[in-house]
This record gives structure tokens, sequence and C-alpha cells, in this order.
């Protein structure tokens, strides 16, 4: 059965087209500036690598181009080998607590929770929209960045404020980047050789958006982001956590607005913030070994954040079998790894140098007399979604 699973933003659509389900990528790719003179589309397969620019006006013409690649390049002699289609939607509220196919309700509660997400929702619908355009005949499946959180108790996701504004708005918590949480929690289970309701996993999934998860036997308990991706740690461009008083005072100290200043804890904060240099963890490690301490004291604050989070969740769970680094900073910054490992010395971590000493590879990074585990696993949520996928087209 091959599945293409999809992930669309707002001038971007990435895919990978998979054999299931032995989850093997027979093609992957991604349209970048939709909309733009200077589209580029750029295609891997059999290992080579095919970069096009082309103008491409929306998303229903760039999903019609893949779809078109597919044919000219051999992958497919015909469209209707593709058996599903699995679409990453970033919010589905309280709505939806696994992945579901996709209807027009389906649809309309994507819509009604878009004021949650409203960079990613209209985006990810425009996906959705496109494909059911080029492919009528296949019913998508939407895979939730919050469903995986939905676990959570009562007392982990209400905020401290009027309960009304819970009731009528959904002011709560509900977390982001479940599907990759998912993933990698359920494969340190698979290297630990237990069954996933018998280990407690913390996953450090760490990019330029960046979200801790606490998975006990399975399931989240808890988790860093918020309503929004602006809570929990700090990240390339977002402040994390900050007293929220902070916003009234900036916007009387500066003349802002509200939307202003949340725009600048989105845009202008974290890495980029504090070290006036870059949102980029790779320039912030360069330009410290030349000397820049305020680019350091970005990485510094991240790094606290994290273990601060970690301890939390620790104490929440009772014990911690294994610590999973993920995504474009875990599985890459190697500097980053060795300060967090150093700072959960009490917790009994053990950092192996030599096997820390690699990136984007899967691999065990802790001493064998560590108390806690550590793991680099490579996050995949394209075969998550491809997973969802073909156990909803069952």
């Amino acid at each position: 059965m091959k599945i293409i699973a999809v992930n669309a933003g707002s001038s971007s659509l990435k895919f990978q087209l998979l054999e299931m389900p032995s989850e093997n990528v027979i093609i992957s790719g991604i349209v970048e500036r939709i909309g733009m003179e200077n589209s580029i589309i750029k295609i891997k397969t059999n290992g080579d690598k095919l970069v096009e620019l082309i103008y491409i006006k929306d998303h229903s013409i760039a999903v019609n181009i893949v779809l078109k690649k597919l044919l000219d390049l051999k992958v497919l002699d015909s469209l209707d080998e593709i058996d599903g289609v699995g679409h990453r939607v970033v919010h589905g509220g309280e709505k939806f607590t696994d992945s579901v196919q996709i209807t027009d309700e389906v649809i309309k509660v994507i819509e009604d929770v878009s004021d949650l997400a409203p960079l990613h929702n209209p985006a990810n619908l425009t996906g959705i929209r496109a494909f059911q355009k080029a492919l009528p005949h296949i019913k998508g499946v939407a895979v939730f960045d919050t469903a995986f959180h939905q676990t959570m108790e009562r007392e982990v996701y209400l905020y401290g404020v009027p309960y009304d504004w819970y009731e009528k708005y959904g002011v709560r918590k509900y977390g982001f980047h479940g599907t990759s949480h998912k993933y990698v929690s359920l494969r340190a289970a698979e290297l630990l050789g237990k069954k996933p309701e018998d280990v407690n996993i913390i996953v450090l999934h760490l990019g330029n958006g960046a979200s801790l998860c606490a998975v006990k036997g399975g399931v989240s308990v808890d988790t860093s982001m918020g309503l929004t991706p602006l809570a929990g740690i700090l990240m390339g461009t977002r402040s994390g956590d900050i007293d929220p008083a902070i916003i009234e005072f900036i916007c009387e100290k500066e003349g802002k607005t509200v939307k202003e200043v949340i725009s600048d804890l989105n845009k202008k904060s974290g890495y980029i913030g504090i070290s006036r240099n870059s949102s980029d963890s790779r320039d912030l490690w360069t330009a410290t070994h030349a000397g820049d301490r305020q680019s350091f004291l970005a990485v510094q604050k991240q790094v606290k954040m994290i273990c601060d989070y970690i301890a939390a969740y620790y104490v929440t769970m009772g014990s911690v079998d294994a610590i999973c680094f993920t995504a474009g900073v875990g599985e890459n910054a190697i500097f980053t790894r060795q300060l967090i490992a150093n700072r959960l010395a009490p917790l009994g971590v053990k950092l192996d140098s030599e096997r820390n000493f690699i990136r984007g590879e899967e691999r065990l990074i802790s001493t064998d007399d560590s108390e806690i585990k550590l793991y680099l696993l490579p996050t995949n949520e394209e075969v998550m979604i491809a997973r969802d996928t073909l156990r909803l087209k069952k």
C-alpha cells in the first residue's frame, strides 16, 4: 500500500511517499516559496536529489506538480496506485484524541479551532483541500500535533486563570509536536526492549521550535508548550515561559500594542533575543568558540530551562528510563547535549563523550552505568502519519 504523508505550511508543502506497512520511503520532497516567483521544488529519490526553480501560484498547483513528478519520474504508473493521504494538522483542540478520517465535519472543527493556531491550521487546511481536489477518490486522514497530549490530567492542562476562560474559549495547555514525541517514545521503548506501557521516557524535541514531553507508560502526562507554541523553553526566536506582566510593562515603556509585543516574543526573542546574533544553534556555537559570551548565554539559558523541566518530569513520573534527543538541535548540537547531561548529573546521568560525538544518527550516547539512558533518536513524523493513515484505512 502506498501512502503520501503531507505537511503543508503557509508557503510550503513537504511530502513523503511510503510503501506500507514496510515504511520504506519511495520518494520525498518539499515545495518552498509557494506563491512567490522564485518557488523551488526539491525531490529526493533513489539517492538522487533534484532541484527545480518554477513559479508555483498556490498549493493546488503545488500538489498537481508533485503528483505529476511522481508519474514523470516513473515512481508511479498511475495515481490510482496511491492508497491514502495523511495530513499533519497542528491543532485539533479538545475534539480529537486520535487521528481521524477527514470529513466535512472534521474540516469544520479544524476551522473552528484555527484561532488557536492561526499560522498553521489554515495552511494545513489548504493542503487538505488541494489533495481532495487532485485525488477526489481518496478520503484523507488528519494527524493532529495536539492529539497525543489529550491524555494529560486536568490539573496539568488547566491554567490558574478564571475557569470561564477555559469553558468559553478553550484556554488551557494543549501541547504540540505530539507526532514526534509519540514516534520517539515508541522507538525508545523498542531500544530498551520493553513495552511502551512499562517505561517512562522524556523526549526533548529541540529544533527552532522546541518542546519537551513526559511520556509515562506510553502516554503523554505533561509537555512544555501550552495554549500556543510560545510557551515552554527558550527557542530559536520564541521566549518560552515568561512573567505575563512583562507584556503590559513593555507596551507602556515602548508604546507598543499587545499584538506587537506578542510578535516580539514569537519572532525576536529566544536565541536571537539574548544573543543578538542568530536564531540558529550552529551560529551560536560558532560564535561561542570565538569568544562571544552573549551567544553562549543564550545556549546556557535554554539548557537551564530544559533541565528544570526534566527535573519536574522526573518527580511527576517517579522514575525515568530514558531521555531522548531529537529534531534539528537535539540531533546535531553535540555540545548542547553535553551541557544538558552535565546539569543532570544529580539524577545519575552520565554521558559518554565519544558516543555523543555524532550527528543525526540513532545511538545510545550515555555510558553503560548511567542511571538514565540517553539516546539520540532522529524523529520521523512522516512515518507516524503514514502509520495512522494505514490504520484508519483498514
